[in-house]
Protein backbone atom coordinates (compact mmCIF):
# COMPACT_ATOMS: atom_id res chain seq x y z
CA UNK A 1 0.00 0.00 0.00
CA UNK A 2 2.87 2.50 0.76
CA UNK A 3 4.14 1.78 -2.43
CA UNK A 4 0.81 3.18 -4.68
CA UNK A 5 0.91 6.40 -1.87
CA UNK A 6 4.53 7.36 -2.76
CA UNK A 7 3.28 6.61 -6.88
CA UNK A 8 0.51 9.36 -6.29
CA UNK A 9 3.22 11.45 -4.16
CA UNK A 10 5.81 11.53 -6.42
CA UNK A 11 3.58 12.28 -9.25
CA UNK A 12 2.05 15.00 -7.61
CA UNK A 13 5.83 16.40 -6.68
CA UNK A 14 7.07 16.60 -10.19
CA UNK A 15 4.92 18.86 -11.14
CA UNK A 16 2.04 18.45 -13.24
CA UNK A 17 -0.11 19.85 -16.02
CA UNK A 18 -3.64 19.20 -16.50
CA UNK A 19 -2.76 16.76 -19.25
CA UNK A 20 -0.63 14.67 -17.21
CA UNK A 21 -3.27 14.51 -14.65
CA UNK A 22 -5.54 12.98 -17.11
CA UNK A 23 -3.14 10.38 -17.86
CA UNK A 24 -1.93 9.22 -14.67
CA UNK A 25 -2.66 5.23 -14.19
CA UNK A 26 -1.45 3.32 -10.91
CA UNK A 27 1.58 1.06 -11.62
CA UNK A 28 0.75 -2.75 -12.83
CA UNK A 29 2.32 -3.77 -9.52
CA UNK A 30 -0.62 -1.17 -7.52
CA UNK A 31 -3.59 -2.64 -9.83
CA UNK A 32 -3.02 -6.09 -9.75
CA UNK A 33 -2.81 -5.33 -5.58
CA UNK A 34 -5.51 -3.92 -5.74
CA UNK A 35 -7.63 -6.06 -7.95
CA UNK A 36 -6.73 -9.01 -5.72
CA UNK A 37 -7.96 -7.73 -2.57
CA UNK A 38 -11.32 -6.46 -4.65
CA UNK A 39 -11.24 -10.67 -5.77
CA UNK A 40 -10.83 -11.62 -2.45
CA UNK A 41 -13.20 -9.84 -0.54
CA UNK A 42 -16.10 -11.57 -3.07
CA UNK A 43 -14.68 -14.79 -2.55
CA UNK A 44 -14.04 -14.90 1.56
CA UNK A 45 -13.54 -12.06 4.22
CA UNK A 46 -10.40 -9.85 4.22
CA UNK A 47 -8.28 -9.32 7.41
CA UNK A 48 -8.70 -6.28 9.38
CA UNK A 49 -5.36 -5.17 7.51
CA UNK A 50 -6.31 -5.95 3.77
CA UNK A 51 -9.97 -4.29 4.33
CA UNK A 52 -8.12 -1.08 5.49
CA UNK A 53 -5.45 -1.69 2.70
CA UNK A 54 -8.23 -1.86 0.35
CA UNK A 55 -9.86 1.18 1.45
CA UNK A 56 -6.72 2.98 1.26
CA UNK A 57 -6.56 1.93 -2.42
CA UNK A 58 -10.61 2.80 -2.98
CA UNK A 59 -9.33 6.36 -1.27
CA UNK A 60 -6.62 6.86 -3.52
CA UNK A 61 -9.05 6.02 -6.51
CA UNK A 62 -11.58 8.32 -5.65
CA UNK A 63 -8.90 11.29 -5.37
CA UNK A 64 -7.27 10.80 -8.49
CA UNK A 65 -11.04 10.57 -10.32
CA UNK A 66 -11.32 13.51 -8.35
CA UNK A 67 -8.50 15.48 -9.94
CA UNK A 68 -8.71 14.22 -12.84
CA UNK A 69 -12.20 15.77 -13.47
CA UNK A 70 -10.92 19.13 -12.31
CA UNK A 71 -8.02 18.61 -15.04
CA UNK A 72 -10.30 17.93 -17.61
CA UNK A 73 -12.04 21.68 -16.43
CA UNK A 74 -8.57 23.43 -17.36
CA UNK A 75 -8.27 21.65 -21.11
CA UNK A 76 -9.05 23.31 -23.54
CA UNK A 77 -12.09 22.82 -25.17
CA UNK A 78 -11.82 20.15 -28.49
CA UNK A 79 -14.29 20.01 -31.38
CA UNK A 80 -16.41 17.18 -30.12
CA UNK A 81 -16.80 19.57 -26.22
CA UNK A 82 -17.70 22.73 -27.78
CA UNK A 83 -21.70 23.48 -28.29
Amino acid sequence: MERAYEEVIDFIAAGTSPEEVTRFAASETAQRRAQALVQKEKEETLSDAEAAELDHYMQLEHLMRLAKARARQHLPAGPSQEA
